[in-house]
């Protein structure tokens, strides 16, 4: 390697999901990126198996379906690296592949996006959501509403409910500020309403783990909070064994020179759910989720994960 990023001195080349909001946040972390190292990035559209598939994820493999395609492109050096929603990271580590950084976290809460607040909605109102995490705490915090299964992209699904079809949707209230249609939220989940998912509104950069030299780029943008935060979060999933297709919700947060950590693992039909935190010293962020992942499974949180309508 000469140490120049680039293959051949030229722009990075930065993968990304074709989608509004993925070319968005992407560009974000290009000009990011270019503002703190001097580095052009040009961005590279890719075309993943999430975005070609009309099933749900839980039927097409869950966590990876949004990733692997890029992961390839890292590994066969068709692009320098990728941006990721955090969230749809896999948890398992992959050949080859390094998260280099996550940028500083966008917010993290669910957003109910519709005319009003959840508690005005009508009685049997239709919510529709693809995430089972959002079911199942849609339905502990509303049992009477229609949950309906949807897919598609935020503007997709928010036309569902401009066009009547649904009273509401939820979504990442990030990835909704990020293509600019806060316009449509009629309430933001707190935590303590909705758990979001593990990573909800942080970012990932990968590239190959023998780059040197891009990891130390890439590294410019990193934000240790935010990895220490999602390390907490994502640790509760690697060791339930879980993935995105799990009614499985964390969220981590420094407050005062200590890391805490709030995790819950809900049945789908939401009439049961084991919710616990922790706290601890930052730098413990693995080993606070390791220990919170443990207390859930002693409280029957495989169980839960494991039932369905």
């Amino acid at each position: 390697m000469s140490g120049r990023p680039g293959t051949s001195g030229g722009p990075l080349r930065l993968g990304t999901r074709k989608s509004l909001m993925a070319t968005t946040q992407s560009q974000r972390v290009a000009d990011l990126l270019t503002e703190r190292t001097g580095h052009a990035v040009e961005l590279v559209g890719v075309t993943t198996q999430g975005d070609v598939s009309k099933a749900l994820l839980a039927q097409i493999g869950g966590t990876g379906v949004f990733v692997n395609a890029l992961r390839d492109k890292i590994l066969s050096g068709e692009v320098d690296f990728a941006v990721h929603s955090l969230k749809d990271l896999p948890t398992s580590e992959t050949p080859g592949i390094a998260l280099a950084a996550t940028p500083a976290r966008d917010d993290p809460r669910d957003a109910l996006c519709g005319p009003g607040k959840l508690s005005e909605l009508p009685q049997g109102a239709r919510v529709g959501t693809g995430s089972p995490r959002r079911v199942a705490q849609l339905r502990a915090l509303r049992p009477d509403l229609d949950v309906v299964p949807i897919r598609g992209n935020a503007d997709t699904r928010l036309a569902k409910v401009t066009d009547g079809e649904l009273d509401a949707v939820v979504l990442a209230h990030a990835g909704l500020r990020r293509i600019g249609r806060v316009e449509a939220v009629g309430e933001v989940f707190e935590p303590e309403q909705m758990l979001p998912a593990p990573g909800q509104g942080a970012l990932a950069l990968e590239c190959r783990s023998d780059r040197t030299d891009l990891l130390e780029l890439l590294g410019t943008v990193d934000d240790a909070a935010t990895r220490r935060a999602v390390t907490a979060e994502r640790t509760i999933l690697a060791v339930l064994e879980a993935g995105c297709s799990a009614p499985v919700g964390t969220y981590a947060a420094e407050v005062e020179e200590e890391l805490h950590l709030t995790a819950t693992v809900a049945a789908f039909d939401g009439s049961r759910q084991v919710r616990l935190s922790a706290s601890g010293h930052p730098d413990a962020a693995e080993q606070i989720g390791r220990d919170l992942a443990a207390r859930l499974l002693a409280q029957g949180a495989d169980q839960l994960m494991g039932e369905r309508d």
